[in-house]
């Protein structure tokens, strides 16, 4: 089956043939992205997604885009984090670091990482506090990234948002702590409020199995089955890039 024969695409995703395909467009919309918006504004604002499927869009972007993008122009944040140390093989920090911050020209006040080695409580409020000194947000204001950067998981979590957790429900902070039961382990996460305030998110997806859930997601967009369905910025724009297999019946 052809990724234009999986299934009726909404427009908000873009199936394509296979990984490389999925990396490639996804670091081209990074730099489209980040290009638009110096010219535009002077700076770019970006979240990091963790997890398996963007180490490799981290590397092309250094590989391909280390010397044409204006790094120092460009602000690093992480939208979760484990509750681990950065030098943790499982940091989320760790891992963007040794795929693509540490190969081009950031200054290291540009990247700000979530202080996981804390109370992850305390790590939350501290992000937050970052956040907004950042942003310059008033009370009730939120921050709005230039881009977000999502994956998804088997469960239809992403960030560190999981199906029946508390974290779900908040509508006043920014950043939480959350206990993953599945893990046994403490995350820290932005909340739905700030991911759905991006000028724009992007959610990249690769694996057959991830496919089930893809499917009822189209099937049934009415229906927030999955914490990912939740995520669609009120006044930017949603783009999902989907491997092919990720993408095909379940």
């Amino acid at each position: 089956m052809s990724a234009d024969e999986s299934f009726h695409c909404p427009d908000w995703l873009k199936v394509v043939p296979d990984i490389d395909a999925l990396n490639r467009a996804a670091a081209e919309e990074f730099a489209r992205c980040a290009s638009e918006a110096i010219s535009a504004q002077g700076r770019f604002t970006v979240a990091l997604s963790g997890g398996n499927t963007p180490r490799a869009v981290y590397s092309l972007l250094a590989k391909e885009y280390g010397s044409s993008l204006l790094w120092g122009s460009i602000f690093f944040f992480f939208g979760d984090e484990r509750h681990v140390p950065p030098a943790d093989p499982q940091s989320n920090y760790r891992m963007a670091n040794e795929s693509l911050l540490s190969h081009v020209a950031i200054p290291p006040r540009n990247v700000y990482r979530i202080l996981a080695e804390l109370d992850a409580k305390d790590a939350a409020e501290q992000y937050q506090a970052v956040l907004e000194h950042f942003f310059q947000v008033t009370p009730g204001e939120l921050p709005r990234f230039d881009l977000i950067m999502l994956g998804m998981g088997e469960d239809g979590h992403t960030a560190s948002l999981f199906p029946g957790t508390t974290a779900l429900q908040e509508r006043s902070r920014l950043v939480v702590a959350t206990h993953v039961e599945k893990f046994e382990a403490d995350r820290i996460t932005f909340t739905l409020p700030l991911l759905n305030a991006a000028a724009e998110v992007m959610v990249i997806v690769a694996g057959a199995n991830k496919a089930p859930v893809i499917r009822r997601i189209i099937q049934s967009p009415e229906s927030p089955m999955y914490p990912v369905q939740r995520v669609h910025p009120h006044n930017g724009r949603l783009l999902w890039i989907v491997e092919q297999s990720a993408a095909a019946t379940a």
